[in-house]
């Protein structure tokens, strides 16, 4: 059973299943997550919103559920986790406003753990100045902050997921299985014991 401690950063108005799918999946494969919201606490919920594609210029917006948080943000320490996961939607446009939310980003690529971010996601790492020289997905709206922060955008299949070491992005939550094994992937590689060459 993995033994990966993940970080969930979320918010109101977050991507129903970009926030509902890995949250049940990591679970469901033995990890332990812990998903958190600023200025709320365990058990308070943030509202979703259900982003379609149905033939528009960009995605309809719908309200979704009442998704259940399970830790408080104010109480948890990055260094306590192994991995971080950003989902898309609206809530990536202002949790990049809070200092304590950079902060916590900044955390996981300086220490190298692994990060999963998706869709709208990317406007989180943009902000948190983490992207320079890296390899991106994001929803392709997102293009443009991810090259102004030094990054490489992938433009890849909205059902692909692309992986640049610790990092694992892709556009949108129709690239789940996708994502989630990439993901799911990097968590065992970080888990292994290192071995020594002598």
């Amino acid at each position: 059973m993995p033994a990966s401690k993940i970080l969930m950063i979320t918010g109101d108005f977050t991507e129903d299943y970009e926030t509902m799918v890995p949250f049940q999946t990591l679970l469901a494969c033995g990890y332990t997550v812990d998903a958190v919201c600023p200025g709320k606490k365990a058990g308070e919920s943030v509202a979703t919103a259900i982003h379609d594609f149905e033939g528009n210029q960009t995605y309809s917006e719908k309200r979704g559920h009442n998704f259940a948080l399970n830790a408080t943000f104010d109480s948890v320490r990055a260094e306590d986790y192994d991995a971080l996961v950003i989902p898309g939607g609206r809530a990536p446009e202002y949790l990049r406003l809070n200092a304590h939310v950079i902060n916590t980003v900044r955390h996981f690529f300086d220490a190298g753990k692994p990060v999963a971010a998706i869709c709208h996601g990317a406007q989180l790492l943009a902000a948190a100045g983490v992207l320079k020289g890296r390899t991106c997905s994001a929803y392709p709206a997102c293009r443009p902050e991810v090259e102004l922060a030094g990054g490489v955008y992938a433009d890849i299949a909205i059902t692909d997921a692309v992986s640049d070491g610790n990092l694992v992005t892709a556009p949108a939550w129709p690239a789940h299985p996708s994502w989630l094994r990439q993901f799911m992937a990097v968590l065992d590689a970080a888990s292994m014991p290192e071995t020594n060459a002598a």
